[in-house]
């Protein structure tokens, strides 16, 4: 059973996420909070499999908790998922930057939103390319990032192409396919990475991967290819 937390401020949309996350019967919600703050205090209580965190609130907004969620090393298996209304680059890459697994809209379709729950689950993110394309233009737009040699001197060749092919947003299945082998082998190069790098998820990946510069804005893969 995966457990959530559903942090926002509008009782309704609460209930709604609540009923089309538990239709399945194997996502249970094990309590709700309409601010930040107060959701905050519930992770460190409950320490939940999935957050989903709207962005917007008051008292604390979504992004200062789930910065504070993601620094926590006690809370290192809950993953945030980023609620909104509003499709904006900004919110995308301040999601991204603070730790977060994924960013919804919140006019996803009820089995995308099971579907994605559980996918955080068991350690995916949620970037499409266009989230990924998004982020990487922001970076671009800021400082330009420095190569790290130091961090890609402790990746095999084959770990950097997994890492180039993840930093452009391909799923598990794409890598495998790029690089024929596996999507379970890919799984598993991804949670290497993971270790080797000190990212807490694939999102941070993608970050790493332009840091270092193996990949540029423009290298996402065309939306519509499927993201596991």
């Amino acid at each position: 059973m995966i457990s959530i937390l559903l942090v926002d401020d509008q009782e309704l949309v609460r209930t709604g996420l609540r009923q089309l996350a538990v239709s399945d019967g194997d996502i249970d919600v094990v309590a709700e909070a309409a601010d930040g703050r107060a959701g905050l205090g519930l992770v460190r209580q409950l320490a939940p499999d999935v957050v989903l965190m709207d962005i917007r609130m008051p008292v604390m907004d979504g992004i200062t908790a789930t910065r504070l969620i993601t620094r926590d090393p006690g809370l290192n298996s809950t993953k945030v998922v980023m609620l909104t209304t509003f499709d904006d680059d900004e919110d995308i890459v301040s999601a991204i930057q603070v730790g977060a697994s994924g960013y919804l809209l919140k006019d996803i379709r009820p089995a995308d939103l099971r579907s994605a729950i559980r996918s955080v689950a068991g350690g995916d993110s949620l970037l499409s390319p266009s989230v990924t394309n998004t982020v990487l233009r922001r970076l671009n737009a800021g400082q330009k990032a420095m190569p790290r040699p130091e961090l890609l001197e402790a990746l095999t060749d084959r770990e950097r192409e997994v890492l180039a092919r993840i930093g452009r947003g391909e799923s598990n299945q794409q890598v495998g396919a790029s690089l024929f082998i596996s999507p379970e082998t890919a799984r598993t190069y991804a949670s290497r990475l993971l270790g080797k790098l000190g990212a807490r998820d694939r999102s941070q990946l993608v970050v790493l991967a332009y840091e270092s510069g193996l990949v540029v804005p423009g290298d996402a893969v065309p939306e519509g290819n499927g993201q596991t």
